[in-house]
C-alpha cells in the first residue's frame, strides 16, 4: 500500500512533527518510488548564510498543500510511493566531509530504487547528489534554474563552493555539457570570460531576457529539445525575483515570477528525470508569511507531480 499524507480532516495541518506534505517519516528507502530528503548545509555560501535551516521551514510550509494537482491533472500519491526520509547528517564544518555524507546518503536512496527530491542547503550540495546519481545512471543531462551560472573555477583558492558545482560536475564527467541547459541567468557578471567555459563545453544558457521575450512555452520547448536521456533538475530559488522569494543568500532583481517558476517545472514532464533539488532558501531573510519557503514547498510538489507523470521511476 502506498504512503499517503495525513488527512487534514482528521489531523489539523499544524499538528504533528513536520514532514514534507505530512507524509510518513521512514528511515529506509526500500519500496519507495520517491524519497524526500533534506541536506541542511550552507558551508558553501559566499554571501548571506542560513540555507541550512531551509529543510525544516520548507517542510513546515508544505503542510497546506493538498494531494491533487488541478493543473497537472495528477494525484501523485496514487501513482507513486513517497515518504520523507529525513535529513542527511552533513557535517557543518567541512564541505568535503559534507560531500562524503551526501554522496553516501543519496547513493543509498538510488540503490534502493527511489528517486530523490532533495531539499537544500546551498547550491554546493548538488555536486555530491549528481555524483551519486551518475554512478547509477551514467552521465546526466541537467536543467538548472538559477540567477547565477555556478560554473566559476574557485573561490579563495577552494574548488568547492556554491558557485562551482557544475564546473566540477562537467570536469568529473557526471554531466554532459551538450545536455546541460541553464534558465533564468541574470545579474552582473565579472566579465565576458565568465562564459568561456560554456563555449568550450557546449552549455546552453537561456538568460532572463530571452525567457521574458520568448515566453515560458518557448523556453520549455528549448529544454525538451536539448535534454534527453537520464536528467536531473536543480532549482535555485534565487532564479525567482526577490519580490516573490526574498529569503535567499544571493538575491538578484529582475527574475522569474512565482507563476512562471511553476510553469517551468511543470514543463519538465516529458523528460526522463532521475531526481531533483531545490536549494538556496534562507529562512532568516524570508518575507512575511515565509513566502520563499512556501514557494519552494509548492515547487517541490509540482516536481513530484512531474515525476508521477513520467511513468516508471526505475531507470538504469
Amino acid at each position: 500500500m502506498k504512503h499517503q499524507p495525513r488527512q487534514s480532516f482528521k489531523s489539523p495541518r499544524f499538528a504533528q512533527p513536520a514532514t514534507f506534505m505530512r507524509l510518513p517519516h521512514v528511515v529506509d528507502s526500500s519500496g519507495l518510488d520517491v524519497a524526500i530528503v533534506g541536506v541542511p548545509f550552507d558551508g558553501g555560501t559566499s554571501y548571506r548564510p542560513g540555507a541550512r535551516l531551509a529543510p525544516r521551514e520548507i517542510r513546515a510550509q508544505s503542510s497546506l498543500i493538498r494531494p491533487y494537482s488541478y493543473f497537472q491533472k495528477v494525484a501523485p500519491f496514487e501513482r507513486l510511493n513517497v515518504a520523507d526520509v529525513g535529513d542527511i547528517d552533513a557535517p557543518p564544518v567541512s564541505i568535503e566531509k559534507c560531500y562524503d555524507a551526501v554522496e553516501a546518503g543519496i547513493g543509498a536512496i538510488a540503490d534502493a530504487g527511489a528517486r530523490p527530491i532533495v531539499i537544500g542547503g546551498d547550491h554546493s550540495i548538488s555536486l555530491p547528489v549528481l555524483r551519486a546519481l551518475a554512478r547509477r545512471h551514467g552521465p546526466l543531462a541537467l536543467v538548472q534554474f538559477d540567477a547565477h551560472i555556478d560554473t566559476w573555477d574557485e573561490y579563495f583558492g577552494g574548488k568547492y563552493f556554491h558557485g562551482t558545482p557544475f564546473r566540477r560536475a562537467i570536469e568529473e564527467g557526471i554531466i554532459e555539457g551538450g545536455r546541460f541547459i541553464q534558465v533564468g541567468i541574470r545579474g552582473p557578471m565579472y566579465g565576458e570570460a565568465d562564459f568561456d567555459f560554456h563555449r568550450e563545453h557546449g552549455i546552453t544558457t537561456i538568460d532572463i531576457e530571452r525567457v521574458k521575450e520568448h515566453g515560458i512555452a518557448w523556453t520549455v520547448e528549448q529544454i525538451r529539445r536539448l535534454v534527453h536521456g537520464p536528467a536531473y533538475m536543480t532549482f535555485d530559488i534565487d532564479s525567482v525575483d526577490p519580490a516573490f522569494a526574498p529569503g535567499t543568500g544571493t538575491p538578484e532583481v529582475g527574475g522569474l515570477t512565482s507563476h512562471e517558476a511553476q510553469q517551468l517545472v511543470r514543463g519538465l514532464a516529458a523528460l526522463t528525470l532521475v531526481g531533483g533539488d531545490i536549494v538556496e532558501v534562507a529562512p532568516l531573510f524570508d518575507g512575511p508569511g515565509q513566502i520563499t519557503a512556501l514557494l519552494a514547498a509548492n515547487l517541490m510538489f509540482e516536481f513530484l507531480c512531474v515525476l508521477a507523470r513520467t511513468g516508471d521511476p526505475h531507470h538504469g
